[in-house]
């Protein structure tokens, strides 16, 4: 059975997009997630994915693919939908926070990891950190 977790981030993005909130998206970087490595904050990197900030953005059902200026200069994003952490309008904090995972290697099932394990030039964020994001809700 395919994840509900793309259609519920589209659905949160679309919603954003028609309040006039901008969407963001909090995401655990990995190995497999393209972003400008320094922006890049215990791990986690929370991109502005609103349509004035995106070019050619594609949500799909394996990943999120979009180009973005940083620093002035052009990046081409790709973030895997398993490394979403959450999508939510700045304006008010309300979206949704989901379960952060990564295929496994060996037997091709998601399995959560810690963000160390898998990126290998990045330091584990410490167990005592507390993330400072907003305060998510689910949309009624």
């Amino acid at each position: 059975m395919k994840s509900t977790k793309p259609y519920l981030i589209r659905a949160i993005h679309e919603w954003c997009a028609d309040q006039g909130y901008t969407s963001y998206l909090a995401v655990k970087v990995d190995a497999t997630t393209r972003v400008p490595r320094e922006f890049v904050k215990d791990g986690e990197i929370v991109l502005n994915i609103a349509a004035e900030a995106t070019h050619q953005l594609h949500m799909g059902n394996e990943e999120i693919t979009f180009q973005a200026r940083f620093g002035g200069r052009p990046f081409p994003v790709v973030v895997p939908i398993e490394r979403v952490a959450a999508i939510y309008a700045s304006e008010n904090g309300e979206g949704m926070a989901f379960e952060v995972t990564a295929k496994s290697a060996a037997d091709g099932e998601a399995a959560t990891q810690e963000i160390g394990e898998v990126a290998g030039d990045m330091p584990a964020p410490k167990p005592e950190r507390v993330a400072t994001r907003p305060v998510l809700t689910l949309i009624k």
